[in-house]
């Protein structure tokens, strides 16, 4: 293997001249480390096991990512291995460990492949990783079965076919720019250039919120106008954050939830004509009267 960096070359020298551990040695030191936090324990146990490193990073340089990232977190992984490893289990550390390494280095490579995140769910994890030689054995077999190409796919894999047909799109080609070219020629326009703007028009914006303060001023100078207890019922039922029931008033003002409803009812016709007569000066459209909490 052509390494970049003198520094990896030599690391995995060392990693893989490194003496194997027997499972009493592992076990003995997983204890050392988990019981005392021996750092010496520690340093020998991550040590031995290195090499398991340096033998996943090598599957996972297919994916483009610099192999020296890649040794760096299954050294991650490695640490989390020993972190988390109980002796009493029965397992063998290697074992254990290995796992660990594994997860670091498809994580790290889910989000360096693409800007766009992959593998939100275990469905795209297993897709992303076994997707490409699916592909290949389907090709090796002229494409041939029942059904279409993502259909088979989603059975062989076990997963639903929306999300092999979503996968499929991701992995068709690399991520473009958007200030790239869409085409060779100079004059050529950026794709950013052809993206449709969803946001509201400027102009429409302040218009909108010119009518909504004119209203406003509109709706609290027509409560002004109403008789004192009709604007007291109309101010706590609609004109405050938290409306305050008809029972409620009806007790505070020494009359009946009925009497209440009824007076509430005649305040929201006065308001709803004064409204109108307001917005027929101003040239506006007709705004239904109960609608105060929203003016």
């Amino acid at each position: 293997m052509g390494f970049q960096d003198q520094h990896t070359r030599r690391f995995v020298r060392a990693s893989m001249a490194e003496e194997l551990l027997d499972a009493s040695t592992e076990t003995a030191l997983a204890l050392a480390w988990r019981d005392q936090r021996d750092e010496a324990a520690l340093h020998r146990l991550i040590t031995a096991y290195a090499r398991l490193a340096v033998s996943f990073a090598g599957r996972f340089r297919r994916y483009d990512v610099p192999y020296d990232d890649l040794i760096q977190q299954g050294n991650l992984g490695l640490m989390r291995a020993a972190e988390k490893f109980d002796p009493g289990n029965g397992a063998r550390f290697s074992t254990y460990a290995a796992w660990w390494i594994r997860a670091s280095m498809q994580d790290y490579v889910m989000r360096n492949w693409s800007l766009v995140r992959t593998g939100t769910n275990a469905h795209q994890k297993k897709l992303f990783f076994h997707l490409r030689r699916a592909l290949q054995r389907e090709e090796e077999r002229g494409r041939q079965g029942e059904g279409a190409l993502s259909t088979r796919l989603a059975r062989e894999l076990q997963v639903p076919e929306e999300q092999v047909e979503l996968m499929m799109g991701r992995m068709a080609g690399p991520d473009l720019s958007l200030d790239a070219p869409q085409s060779s020629d100079e004059e050529g326009r950026a794709w950013v250039e052809v993206l449709e703007d969803d946001s509201a028009d400027p102009e429409e914006t302040v218009l909108e919120r010119l009518e909504i303060r004119q209203r406003r001023r509109a709706l609290y100078s027509a409560v002004a106008e109403l008789p004192e207890r009709e604007r007291r019922i109309v101010t706590a039922r609609h004109l405050q954050d938290d409306p305050v029931t008809l029972s409620e008033l009806g007790a505070a003002m020494g009359i009946s939830k009925e009497r209440v409803r009824q007076l509430e009812e005649r305040a929201l016709g006065r308001l709803g004509k004064a409204m109108r007569a307001d917005e027929s000066r101003d040239g506006d459209s007709v705004r239904k009267p109960g609608r105060l909490a929203a003016a």
